[in-house]
């Protein structure tokens, strides 16, 4: 029997879009830019209120803006642009339509609905417990019944994302295993089941908890069960950021990864043991035992930051051997400064890898050894190692993958095309000196928690070194810098979705499915195979470049775990 479906074809990059599915990545990435302007202008309030010079707000407004900030970016603005990110690796790349789309407007409706309503719970003021909700600090009701509704919309999302793959399957519309990018895709949705029933067991009681049906909460269970939402919600964006990276590598250079069983593998090692990562914010608490706390600091640890690395190798050495395969083979770097920097679509995804692994992987590692732990465990240490992997990381990475979807799924010109040459440097390089200034600060004692860092009128005052309150100065003008990165994003994707000049391209049409075959040749859209490595390279490695700069990373990650042992020596003799 044929069914009818109605599908586009990208006339630049041969994707194909299902006509639901299009509407769907659209509704959700919107949302979430929605949710990144709300979260940017309540962290300009935090910035200007850490900045002990200027100490804007309030400590009751604080609190109220963190809270509302931590769950705008960590959980709103990242999870919708996730579940559009997730339509698009299973129905866009695979050329298939999208399963149940009712479901997903369902899904797509209730996250809106819990994100509205977590937000005036949060406004009403009488919500300000921060990202962590720590029992038994208590917020209104409408606050865990907003994040419940929103998990369980995203959960159905999910759901749909896994149900297309299975349509494609059925009907044919790839040949041979998943893309690669679908395959990391894929990695990020199981890690996000996990992650979402672990608030649904924490979070329904503390709801029930806050209406007065259950009598209470145990601090220690909830702080243990929650971690494996608050920390591996953020395991979610590692997959999808490493998932675009690969994207953009293929857009951009037609590169191809170096071994894709490899980097398979290494997505393996993500779901079997990222999460276990959550632990590095439990080795001060005294109810898990060291047995657990040594295994998820050492061995599972090391597997994990083992498929970072081997991400961190093969992305720009596929870049690399694609560059090289055009030419650019002269010496160490030509590869390197030939490459495209003028596009945001890639110096945005480049910054996002340097950044996460230079800084958010480097500070990971160190602050999850049990040892290491204790010396920066609640300091602002802690937000700056994550502004690093989350904003420089992931939200970076979205970002640029944004400039590419503007004229292809959006189908508008970029508005502003000179400033968005700018914006991921601005954006990119601010947040960069935001989140090691504020490790900077952490490393000196200063609190993270702490709306006040001079404890201005405590009886048991504290004055940290004059090198602290510098490095807090230089984290708010970065911070400030970053700011107007995020206003350029804004003002770039804003205007042009709304305002921008409209690209006439061929509109749906119905495509006819018979005996479970598409009507189009399977075949892989805007990734062009490598045919072989020839004759490039230097020294017998056909990326030396990358090698080198890998290598780089390796002194710099010894000097500096060194570094923190002999900073930890220091304060031996205090027990």
């Amino acid at each position: 029997m044929a069914i009818n479906r109605n599908f586009r074809t990208c006339p630049t990059t041969g994707l194909v879009f299902h006509e639901q599915g299009e509407k769907l990545i659209r509704w959700n990435a919107v949302a979430g830019v929605v949710s990144l302007l709300v979260g940017g202008v309540l962290a300009l309030l935090v910035i200007l209120t850490r900045w002990p010079a200027v100490h804007l707000l309030p400590a009751d407004w604080f609190y109220l803006a963190l809270t509302a900030h931590g769950l705008d970016m960590l959980v709103f603005w990242i999870i919708f642009f996730e579940i559009a990110v997730l339509y698009f690796c299973a129905s866009t790349l695979l050329r298939c339509r999208i399963a149940a789309p009712r479901w997903a407007w369902t899904g797509f409706f209730l996250m809106v609905i819990g994100a509205l309503t977590n937000n005036v719970a949060v406004f009403r003021g009488d919500s300000s417990v921060m990202f962590t909700s720590y029992a038994p600090m208590g917020a209104h009701p409408a606050f865990y019944l907003g994040l419940i509704l929103f998990a369980v919309g995203a959960l159905i999302g999910l759901f749909v994302f896994l149900g297309t793959l299975v349509v494609a399957k059925s009907e044919k519309t790839y040949i041979g295993s998943l893309p690669l990018v679908t395959f990391g895709a894929v990695t990020a949705c199981i890690i996000a089941v996990f992650t979402i029933a672990s608030g649904a067991i924490i979070l329904i009681p503390t709801f029930l908890w806050s209406l007065g049906l259950v009598n209470s909460i145990d601090s220690l269970m909830y702080k243990t069960v929650w971690w494996a939402f608050g920390h591996s919600s953020q395991q979610i964006n590692v997959a999808a950021h490493v998932s675009i990276w690969y994207l953009i590598a293929a857009i951009v250079f037609g590169a191809k990864p170096m071994s894709e069983k490899v980097s398979r593998g290494a997505f393996l090692l993500y779901i079997f043991f990222l999460q276990l990562a959550s632990a590095h914010h439990l080795l001060a608490d005294p109810g898990l035992t060291s047995n657990w706390k040594i295994f998820n600091t050492s061995y599972a640890m090391y597997l994990a930051v083992l498929a970072s690395m081997v991400h961190g190798l093969t992305v720009p050495g596929a870049i690399e051997v694609a560059q090289r395969q055009k030419g650019y083979n002269k010496g160490l770097f030509e590869w390197l400064r030939k490459a495209p920097w003028g596009n945001p679509v890639f110096s945005g995804m480049f910054i996002s890898l340097i950044g996460f692994g230079f800084l958010g992987g480097i500070s990971g590692v160190m602050m999850g050894t049990e040892q290491l732990n204790l010396i920066i465990h609640n300091t602002i240490y802690v937000p700056g190692h994550f502004h690093a992997t989350v904003v420089v990381g992931t939200t970076l990475a979205f970002m640029s993958l944004t400039y590419f979807l503007i004229p292809v799924l959006f189908r508008r010109e970029l508005m502003f095309p000179g400033l968005s040459k700018w914006q991921p440097y601005l954006f990119g390089l601010g947040m960069s000196g935001f989140a090691v200034f504020m490790m900077g600060a952490g490393t000196l004692g200063v609190p993270r928690r702490h709306w006040d860092m001079t404890f201005a009128g405590n009886p048991l005052g504290h004055e940290f070194p004059g090198a602290a309150y510098l490095m807090m100065g230089l984290m708010a003008l970065s911070g400030l810098v970053a700011i107007v990165g995020g206003v350029a994003y804004l003002l770039i994707t804003v205007g042009s979705v709304f305002f921008g000049k409209k690209i006439e391209t061929p509109d749906f049409k119905a495509v006819t499915v018979r005996e479970g075959r598409a009507a189009w040749p399977a075949r892989q859209p805007v990734a062009v195979a490598i045919a072989s490595h020839g004759n490039i390279g230097l020294g017998g490695f056909v990326a030396p470049g990358t090698f080198t700069l890998a290598m780089v990373f390796l002194v710099a990650f010894v000097l500096y775990y060194f570094v923190n042992w002999k900073y930890l020596s220091t304060v031996w003799p205090l027990s």
